[in-house]
């Protein structure tokens, strides 16, 4: 839920004055809510009242990674995310991405990626290794012989309809001479 900065300013002048304001419809635990009436306070304390614009500061990759190393080096993510004025999952999926990704995680596109594949930079893929090769090769003539598989599987499926609609078809020819003969009787 976002709240505006009047709103968030003046729940900081009540928890200052010893008071909580009502918590806000939709918030289920109001101890949540003064939890982060906490947190405003003492972010209000430390970077002063522009903290709450709601303007994100776009950060470039070593402005980053400068934060990334500083948690890695041990300060805690709160402490660091606390003194930038950031929210801590924020610094937590950038020390995630550096640790699976390394800087390159740290680089990313924002937005939602194009559906045009025609447009990417690297439409050129890798060679593949020997076994890799190998291994397609297999799998290619394993996907032939199921496909060739389930042909002969789908004809013995006809056939076999085939047969009974022309021995239904004989029985009902059979049972009608029968009852012809019975009615000339």
């Amino acid at each position: 839920m976002r709240y505006s900065m009047e709103f968030i300013l003046e729940c900081i002048d009540l928890y200052r004055s010893g008071k909580w304001p009502e918590t806000p419809e939709g918030i289920k635990n109001p101890q949540n809510f003064h939890k982060m009436i906490r947190r405003w306070s003492r972010r209000e304390e430390a970077l002063g009242s522009e903290a709450f614009c709601n303007k994100k500061k776009l950060r470039t990759p070593e402005e980053k990674y400068a934060l990334v190393s500083r948690v890695i080096a041990g300060e805690s993510i709160q402490s660091v995310s606390f003194e930038q004025g950031m929210h801590q999952g924020t610094l937590y999926k950038w020390v995630q991405d550096y640790k699976t990704q390394g800087y390159n995680g740290l680089v990313k596109n924002k937005g939602r990626p194009s559906k045009d594949y025609s447009m990417k930079k690297n439409t050129n893929p890798r060679p593949l290794t020997e076994s890799e090769l190998e291994e397609l090769i297999r799998l290619r003539a394993e996907n032939e012989y199921l496909k060739a598989e389930n042909e002969v599987i789908k004809k013995r499926i006809a056939l076999r309809q085939e047969k009974w609609a022309a021995q239904l078809k004989a029985k009902k020819q059979q049972s009608s001479k029968t009852s012809e003969k019975k009615d000339s009787n």
